[in-house]
């Protein structure tokens, strides 16, 4: 047996055989060629799992603030609120990646995938009955927990499923497809905004209607992945373990064997430092919008009904300009990925999410600057289009969807502090920029230190691509190798 896991000896290919990749099969072009009508199927149904999945993430994020507004009581930070009930979402993301991508190895993709989706469309819904800031937050964490199964269960399927030429492509495009499913919230909160405006319905309850929207196409999706069949290559390889005693979705076997610890430790600091950029300052876009709208609205006048609509039309707005930003950063990831390595890329992208980001929260003034949106999402989102090309490709069938969600999921217990940490320090910060004021400042020169409070934390907190660009010079370069196997 070979003790490099990256040696091609250690092969494994589409259905349990050799790689096709590796023993000159004929070129068919584009990763999309080498697909069959079954293999199509298989890509619609993980794709379409994350998609919804990112759909009801960003339903949060664009509505996270509308909804505290309505549960907690008046007066209240709701900004620090958002931070708490993001922590407490990520914290069940974490949670969940955990078991279910170990479960996912032990019983099957398709089935635990299955699962997963019904549980995080299910609470979605029923995050739009809460009736206090607790009962949303316990909505969340439950949410989160399906949420964050999702990403490692779609990864292996695909990974297990289609022919290794094909693989590669079609994660890059897993992954860029999730944008449209941010895109489609950012439509939904432009919606709302127009009703609002039309006063059909109130601000105060159309978040509600945005995550009953959020849960139903993700719900109906269940019922079609009842079709789907567990991937030939875990079939056999779980039959084969069976008989010889190793240890399928053990967390044991992921951390007690050198070969697989390295590379799960290092790849969960890899996606420590994108989780934390991406949710802990990314995906608080939408209130820099909205502050930038509301103090510019409330400065000429204008009625407060109209500020919370043209407030909601921007972020969604925003959210659409940033994701498709975002849709060309993960697939421009996976092509340059393919060409140059996976390593160089992932430095490429932590640099520029850090520049990229740094310009946008300390630059963006007005509504004519929101294409700075969109090369924030380009960097930021395309270290994801990384994360679903390389984690399958650092482990073995029975740890692969253990291990992805792994790296993938576990960081976010240290991640769910990065909303927390943004909050406090932009509260800290705020109140000493507030202090510095002039005796009697108004509450327009009050608001205008504030927002350059939250510049300056997300300025701070962005220092964590930083981590990212280190730990990428440990890491094993897998640029056509083969997936490693025992």
């Amino acid at each position: 047996m070979s003790s490099n896991p990256y040696t091609p000896n250690n092969v494994s290919g589409s259905g349990g055989g050799p790689d096709s990749s590796f023993i000159g099969e004929i070129d068919r072009g584009y990763w999309w060629n080498y697909l069959t009508k079954y293999h199509w199927f298989v890509f619609a149904m993980a794709a379409l799992s994350w998609l919804f999945d990112c759909l009801d993430q960003q339903i949060f994020i664009l509505f996270r603030d509308s909804a505290l507004t309505s549960l907690l009581p008046q007066g209240t930070d709701v900004k620090a609120y958002g931070g708490y009930a993001t922590s407490i979402f990520v914290a069940g993301w974490a949670t969940g990646g955990l078991i279910f991508g170990s479960v996912g190895d032990r019983i099957g993709r398709a089935k635990t995938l299955t699962i997963t989706v019904l549980l995080y469309s299910l609470f979605t819904g029923l995050s739009a009955l809460s009736t206090t800031w607790i009962d949303f937050a316990i909505y969340r964490f439950i949410t989160g927990l399906g949420v964050g199964g999702v990403f490692g269960l779609a990864v292996a399927l695909i990974a297990d499923t289609l022919p290794d030429k094909a693989r590669p492509g079609a994660l890059g495009m897993l992954q860029a497809l999730s944008a449209a499913g941010n895109i489609a919230a950012g439509l939904i909160s432009m919606w709302m905004a127009s009703l609002i405006k039309a006063q059909t319905i109130s601000p105060a309850v159309a978040w509600k209607y945005a995550f009953l929207i959020g849960a139903v196409p993700a719900f109906l999706c269940v019922f079609i992945q009842f079709k789907l069949k567990e991937p030939e290559k875990w079939v056999k390889a779980r039959e084969a373990g069976r008989i010889s005693g190793v240890k399928f979705g053990s967390y044991v076997s992921l951390l007690g064997d050198a070969r697989w610890r390295t590379p799960a430790l290092l790849g969960m600091v890899l996606c420590i430092a994108g989780v934390i950029g991406l949710w802990g300052i990314g995906f608080f876009a939408p209130e820099l919008v909205g502050d930038v709208i509301i103090t510019s609205l409330r400065a000429k006048g204008v009625a407060e009904n109209e500020i919370a609509s043209q407030a909601a039309y921007y972020r969604g707005l925003n959210g659409i300009i940033q994701n498709v930003g975002a849709f060309f950063g993960m697939l421009t990831f996976a092509i340059v990925a393919q060409r140059i390595g996976r390593k160089p890329t992932f430095a490429i992208s932590f640099v520029g999410a850090m520049l990229a980001t740094n310009f946008y929260f300390w630059m963006f003034k007005s509504m004519d600057q929101l294409w700075m949106s969109s090369v924030m999402g380009f960097f930021q989102l395309a270290l994801f289009g990384g994360f679903a090309i390389y984690l399958p490709e650092l482990f073995p069938t029975r740890l692969r969807s253990t291990g992805t969600s792994f790296c993938y999921n576990v960081g976010r217990f240290l991640a769910a502090t990065g909303p927390f940490t943004l909050g406090v320090l932009q509260g800290k910060l705020a109140t000493a920029a507030i202090a510095k004021l002039p005796e009697g400042a108004d509450a327009a020169a009050q608001a205008a230190a504030k927002l350059g409070a939250f510049r300056e934390a997300t300025s701070w907190v962005s220092l964590v691509f930083l981590a990212g660009l280190v730990v990428v010079i440990f890491l094993p370069e897998t640029k056509g190798r083969p997936m490693p196997e025992d």
